[in-house]
């Protein structure tokens, strides 16, 4: 049987100015596993506004040109 995709360190609470870039990242104990970003009920996806990068076992999201309904 396989071990589940655990959280090896959680997401923090990230603060920035309007117009700035916030960067989340977590790390899991299994590389390369499947990650999706959420905002509430909405899968985020990748575009202008949003970068998702995932290397081995920590993941990050990018959210450029932050305003306050981002929070």
């Amino acid at each position: 049987q396989a071990l589940p995709v655990l959280f090896k360190h959680w997401l923090k609470n990230e603060e920035v100015e309007e117009g700035g870039t916030a960067m989340l990242h977590c790390e899991l104990t299994k590389p390369n596993s499947p990650v999706e970003w959420r905002k509430g009920d909405t899968v985020l996806q990748p575009s202008d506004k949003y970068e998702i990068r995932q290397e081995g076992t920590r993941v990050e999201l990018f959210i450029y040109d932050a305003e306050a309904q981002d929070a």
